[in-house]
């Protein structure tokens, strides 16, 4: 994964997302400008409560009418390890706690974009708390099973789970090996 190099200067600084720019040698001795955006990370969950169901969500936000369904997790905090804002961010948007927190997947979108997306199984939630949600968040908690899941993976309908998770939960549709090692990896 592609850093920035030290000469690199940020040009542009916004709320979430920020620009980098430098003068990169080319193979025929010129040089070009590069850019490069950077933002915070981001933290996602495959949640599964003590009874084995898996939590997703219903949520809305101010950008979009449209409610949609997503995982659970948001951005990691300036300074804060992306373990710590996992198990933040699920107490916050479930109201859900648990110690038993695996890091599954931890992927870059692409080579011009400085963003890691770490996703975590998290298994053994017990609802502890009530929901703590950000100014800018409706958040319903939905429980699905394992093929509800799967299949609302498949269909697009559940938004905002990185590229590796998907490809497994499609894989795991169409192929019960797959299936099966993608079971192990949630429930354990």
């Amino acid at each position: 994964m592609a850093n920035l190099p030290n000469e690199a200067k940020r040009v542009f600084s916004g709320v979430i997302f920020n620009v980098h720019q430098w003068d990169q040698k080319m193979y025929d001795g010129t040089t070009e400008v590069f850019e490069r955006i950077s933002r915070g990370d981001t933290v996602e969950a495959i949640v599964v409560t003590q009874e084995g169901k898996l939590l997703i969500q219903k949520q809305q936000q101010p950008d979009r009418e449209e409610w949609f369904l997503s995982s659970v997790g948001g951005r990691v905090d300036e300074g804060e390890d992306p373990f710590d804002a996992m198990k933040r961010e699920l107490k916050e948007e479930t109201g859900y706690t648990s110690d038993d927190v695996e890091l599954i997947s931890t992927y870059r979108p692409s080579s011009k974009l400085m963003w890691d997306i770490y996703t975590y199984v998290v298994r053994g939630c017990v609802k502890t708390h009530e929901q703590d949600l950000d100014a800018g968040e409706k958040i319903e908690v939905l429980e699905v099973d394992l093929d509800e899941f799967i299949e609302l993976i498949d269909s697009g309908k559940l938004e905002r789970f990185a590229a590796p998770i998907r490809e497994m939960c499609i894989r795991a549709k169409y192929h019960e090996p797959s299936k099966e090692k993608l079971r192990k990896q949630i429930f354990g």
